[in-house]
């Protein structure tokens, strides 16, 4: 009996000192990696006084920078020299030379995204589900060569079975069409869902964002990406992805408010771009696709087909955090106004002190978020916002006409942005995410109109709402703020 004893402590102890070493490795990766001196006392702290929790807890959700995509992305670039000459020369004549006003808005988004705006490029508002999903099923059924899709969220619904069901007799009458979605948002997509689309000949794969050894923990990581691009010639973004309850049809939500737009010309080539590096990070191939043709946007019914258009792309990919430098250049270069319609506003500080600046110098800088939650944390972390917010006259609005979904941005008269980034620190960090920005005058003036209406379903919110709870919600708030750089 004695010396089962013994030899189980000193198993434990073995146990004990491996993981106090895996701790101190931990520990050490903290201090090299960490974004910022407050995060990395945070989780060395946590690490010290709770080891075996907050070391797999670091692992999964301290990571703040997606391994390995750069570099398949390299290796694709370096094996596939000719498509890159064919975007080029393709793309160089609709290049758009900004003018200064034009690059005192958006000059820096070339350099961060290292693409360029092009011009002559048709841009259209689809406005709530039944607009977007009727103009991009007709754009399927028109596809003369391939079709792409990308989504965050894929539902084995109605709706997700009507794209099926059309997909699959596109495919069997010779469109060659490919499909990615993310693994942890369509968790819910079902085997048979995906077996009956490869089995029509669709090539359809998650993003897979675990694989490789180094890889295995990048489990917090999102592609929240929604992209449709038809024949190189017709694209879709937006905060729409593929489920019923985009239509307005869930139970729980009931309505549903969100944006999506429709884009022709030289734009659905640089869409295209984006697209083809997530598929080859997820399949390991690259389509044959079309790269030497241009839609002409005349009489698309988009705009004058004037608009200067860059679709950016933002992730956990590079050195710079692309996706808070997309929101601090419009929030700092706003003269007049800034209007955000996001569903989550859960920032760090750099953002809201910049939301607090430019309304203190007199910029109209209005928040749109919804009034009911879809996720209770987030929700729950903005009523910690609103003091500070209204101290410096920053305009918290409550959507009242449904659950408001879509991620839609208006700098002044002269720049307006539709796509799937939220005003929070997931879409800054840790999602990959794309936007169309446009500087147009019509389509400013349409988004502004959109807005208009949106607004007049909104009431104001402030402090009170929070400081009139009970203590218990208050300190939810409280708990929630601390959680919210994995929001």
């Amino acid at each position: 009996m004695f010396e089962q004893l013994q030899d189980h402590l000193a198993i434990g102890t073995i146990l004990f000192l491996g993981w106090e070493i895996l701790a101190l490795f931990t520990i050490v990766n903290i201090i090299m990696k960490a974004r910022s001196a407050a995060g990395a006392w945070g989780w060395s702290m946590a690490v010290i006084a709770l080891p075996f929790f907050a070391v797999p807890l670091y692992w999964i959700l301290g990571r703040h920078r997606f391994v390995g995509y750069v570099e398949k992305l390299r290796e694709a670039q370096k094996s596939n020299e000719r498509i890159i000459r064919e975007v080029q020369e393709t793309l160089a004549p609709h290049f758009a030379t900004l003018n200064p006003e034009q690059f005192r808005y958006a000059g820096v988004l070339e350099r961060l995204s290292e693409r360029r705006f092009t011009k002559g490029n048709g841009v259209c508002l689809l406005i709530n589900g039944e607009d977007t999903f009727a103009a991009i099923f007709a754009a399927i059924r028109e596809a003369k060569k391939y079709i792409l899709i990308q989504s965050f969220i894929v539902e084995d619904d109605k709706l997700g079975n009507e794209l099926r069901g059309l997909l699959e007799q596109r495919s069997r009458a010779g469109i060659r069409i490919y499909f990615i979605y993310d693994e942890i948002g369509s968790h819910k997509i079902g085997r048979r869902y995906v077996r009956s689309l490869r089995e029509s000949g669709v090539e359809i794969h998650d993003f897979h964002s675990t694989q490789g050894p180094s890889n295995r923990f990048q489990i917090n990581f999102r592609n929240h990406r929604k992209i449709i691009v038809v024949d190189g010639r017709v694209g879709f973004v937006g905060g729409h992805n593929i489920g019923d309850e985009y239509l307005g049809q869930s139970r729980r939500f009931g309505a549903w408010r969100d944006t999506h737009v429709r884009l022709i010309g030289p734009s659905v080539l640089s869409l295209q771009i984006i697209f083809l590096g997530d598929y080859y990070w997820a399949a390991r191939q690259v389509p044959d696709l079309d790269w030497t043709q241009v839609s002409d946007p005349d009489g698309s019914g988009c705009g004058d087909g004037e608009a200067v258009v860059l679709t950016l792309p933002t992730g956990p990919i590079e050195r710079i955090e692309g996706g808070t430098i997309f929101f601090l250049n419009a929030i700092t270069r706003a003269k007049r106004r800034i209007w955000i319609a996001t569903p989550y506003f859960v920032t760090d500080e750099s953002i809201r002190s910049a939301l607090q600046m430019a309304a203190l110098r007199g910029v109209e800088v209005r928040i749109m978020i919804p009034d009911k939650p879809d996720k209770i944390l987030p929700w729950l972390a903005t009523f910690s916002f609103l003091g500070e917010m209204d101290a410096a006259g920053v305009e918290v609005w409550r959507y009242q006409g449904g659950f408001m979904h879509q991620k839609v941005m208006l700098v002044d008269d002269a720049m307006a942005a539709v796509g799937t980034a939220n005003l929070d620190n997931r879409s800054m960090r840790l999602n990959f995410e794309v936007s169309a920005v446009v500087l147009d005058s019509l389509f400013v003036e349409s988004v502004e109109a959109m807005l208009r209406e949106d607004f007049s379903q909104c009431r104001r919110a402030n402090e009170s709402e929070y400081l009139s709870r009970p203590l218990w919600f208050r300190l939810g708030v409280r708990l929630a703020r601390l959680a919210s750089p994995v929001l």
